[in-house]
């Protein structure tokens, strides 16, 4: 199962508490960092097609910067309206200083 982990973005280049975003094997994902802990989701809301690492964190929640729906990044479900669909959310670890991404 090794081959499903991507090695994705270097650790220190996650900010604490923010997002940053980066092209994975074609997808667009969002990296976050947030009390310690390395999240991983889609890069683009489920309601308006806007680039989420383009708005705000908020502990484990990420506001999308278009009208202002919040998922979480855990799990990527919608936590507020106008979201009311979930953003796909990746396992992820940290080895050698690269942060991975399981895409499967």
């Amino acid at each position: 199962m090794n081959e499903d982990w991507i090695a994705a973005i270097a650790a220190a280049e996650v900010p604490e508490d923010d997002v940053t975003a980066v092209q994975v094997a074609g997808h667009d994902i969002a990296f976050y960092k947030t009390e310690g802990q390395y999240y991983a989701t889609d890069n683009i809301c489920t309601h308006g097609q806007a680039r989420l690492c383009d708005g705000f964190l908020y502990g484990h929640e990420i506001e999308c910067p278009l009208h202002q729906g919040r998922f979480d990044i855990r799990d990527g479900r919608p936590l507020c309206a106008p979201a009311s669909a979930p953003i796909k959310a990746y396992a992820v670890k940290v080895e050698n200083g690269q942060v991975l991404v399981n895409l499967s």
